[in-house]
């Protein structure tokens, strides 16, 4: 794993603007891990990848329901949330078949993925109380 870069957000829309960042960086087939408890900030990090990317960042939610959203920008962003799956049931996502489509997947919940790729892009947000988020990128 790279060394990771810190950054430190101090309200939602700051957060967001990193996801921009890294969009920025993002490149068809890119998966990117997201790691954080609850709360943590990590659909506000993917509604900044999707603006980064050319899709409406305000049709961004957490797919915590559906398992994944798709959002039609330059690349297409998957947004898939693993929350609600054991380890078996994710084997079975097909998430594979999602990082060969020429998009970039998104993946909250990362840590239930036991097959994550070497080379993704890792994002462990942490929240530092308040509205402030220790947000930690490095690469697999």
């Amino acid at each position: 794993m790279t060394h990771p870069q810190i950054i430190v957000t101090h309200n939602e829309e700051e957060t967001s603007a990193e996801g921009e960042r890294l969009a920025a960086r993002l490149t068809a087939g890119d998966v990117v891990l997201l790691r954080g408890e609850l709360g943590a900030g990590k659909t506000a990090l993917v509604r900044g990848i999707a603006r980064g990317l050319g899709a409406p960042p305000d049709a961004v939610s957490s797919p915590t329901f559906t398992l994944v959203q798709e959002y039609r920008g330059r690349v297409v962003l998957y947004h898939v949330d693993l929350y609600r799956l054991k380890p078996v049931e994710v084997a079975d996502l097909g998430l594979d078949e999602l990082m060969e489509s020429g998009g970039v997947v998104a993946i909250e919940w990362a840590e239930r993925w036991a097959d994550a790729p070497e080379g993704a892009w890792v994002v462990q947000i942490d929240d530092q109380g308040e509205d402030r988020r220790r947000i930690a990128i490095s690469r697999a």
